[in-house]
């Protein structure tokens, strides 16, 4: 478990070195200057915790895997961005999206959180 958490943890910040280095290039920055946060690490890190799912819906259709990966991730970002906004340490906000909810999540990030938790499958959860 130790081991997935750590992994999780990496292969979360990449993904998210990459995603913002991307948007970055999109509006125009061809430094493709990318952001995270340190506190972002043992987030990510708990994705081990859908470990148990992923043993439970290993042979479900992947368009259904990554929906409830989905949910699941948008749960804990959620609630995870609710607590830390409340000691002025969440490193993301939303509130100028369209389709955010209390400013902790954008509903139209959905596919890259299906995407990443297929991602997160793949790599840690198949080989733990």
């Amino acid at each position: 478990m130790v081991k997935g958490f750590f992994l999780c943890g990496v292969i979360g910040w990449i993904m998210e070195i990459v995603w913002t280095g991307v948007w970055s290039l999109v509006n125009g920055d061809i430094r493709m200057v990318s952001t995270t946060s340190i506190i972002m690490f043992p987030i990510y890190g708990m994705a081990i915790f859908l470990k148990p799912v992923y043993d439970v819906m290993f042979d479900l259709p992947i368009f259904l895997r990554g929906g409830i990966y989905a949910v699941f991730i948008f749960a804990a970002e959620y609630f995870f961005g609710f607590v830390l906004t409340r000691f002025g340490a969440c490193p993301w906000s939303y509130a100028d999206a369209k389709f955010n909810i209390d400013g902790l999540i954008r509903l139209d990030y959905a596919p890259a959180w299906f995407a990443a938790g297929l991602i997160f499958e793949g790599l840690v959860f198949a080989r733990a």
